[in-house]
């Protein structure tokens, strides 16, 4: 990839990607910048990194070729008010709940795209989406692409199914966690130590969504290859479905979803 990679905030999101970007070797070091308020973080992103720390936004966009905002939605205005980005340029967005058009409202008509990542890119295996403007060429849409790879998988969609995406893969893995958590306690209550079950609990959840993505089969057919007749996981399932365990988790992706477009509007 060509060019400088810039950084306006340095919060965890944004240090995942750096740090994506020079394990992955798809920028050298010295080719990102990265700028936050707070002088502290970027010495300490600079020591671990080797990156440069600028003083400033405007030193930022200037050198940058690839800006990528990665400020909190609460200091949008303060982070963007007034900043001056040329066409030649590519802007992408982390920051949550803040269109396309919000953002065109601050930087103009340039090449924009929106990302809607998650919390697991902090250890490589994030799960992307991204919708571009009409600014955006293909080739930058790439460059793009690249980018989020390094920190997990990567799609391409229309901007009006982000909120989905948020309602699914963005608050998805706190579902997650609760379902390990759970998974544990009844290990626990089965006379397993918790450290024993949390491992067995966040190890058999990793396996399986590995199996899906490995495999390309239904997650119906997986679950059916596991399931004999009148043994241990019918017994076990006959409960979730009972219990409403499928409708729960779309009602919870729906009312994420619904929340996502009322920040959105907001």
């Amino acid at each position: 990839m060509e060019g400088n990679i810039g950084f306006l905030g340095a919060g965890a999101m944004g240090e995942a990607l750096i740090r994506g970007l020079v394990q992955g070797r798809v920028v050298p070091p010295e080719r990102i910048l990265a700028y936050d308020i707070r002088r502290e973080r970027l010495q300490e992103l600079q020591q671990t990194y080797g990156l440069q720390a600028v003083t400033g936004r405007e030193e930022l966009v200037r050198k940058a070729d690839i800006i990528i905002l990665a400020v909190k939605p609460q200091n949008v205005k303060e982070a963007l008010a007034g900043l001056e980005v040329g066409k030649g340029k590519l802007v992408i967005s982390i920051i949550a709940g803040i269109t396309l058009a919000g953002l065109a409202t601050y930087l103009g008509e340039v090449p924009v795209v929106r990302v809607v990542p998650n919390t697991p890119a902090l250890v490589g295996e994030g799960m992307t989406a991204l919708a571009a403007n009409k600014f955006v060429r293909p080739e930058a849409l790439e460059e793009a692409m690249a980018i989020f790879r390094s920190v997990g998988r990567v799609m391409v969609l229309p901007e009006e199914q982000l909120n989905a995406v948020t309602g699914l893969s963005g608050s998805g893995p706190a579902y997650i966690y609760m379902l390990i958590e759970a998974l544990a306690d009844g290990g626990v209550r089965q006379g397993l130590t918790r450290p024993v079950a949390l491992e067995l609990a966040a190890q058999t959840v990793l396996g399986a969504a590995r199996m899906v993505l490995a495999t390309g089969e239904h997650p119906g057919v997986l679950k059916d290859k596991v399931t004999s007749p009148a043994g241990t996981t019918i017994a076990g399932l006959a409960v979730l479905e009972d219990r409403g365990m499928r409708g729960a988790i779309i009602r919870a992706v729906e009312a994420a979803t619904l929340r996502a477009e009322s920040l959105s509007k907001e």
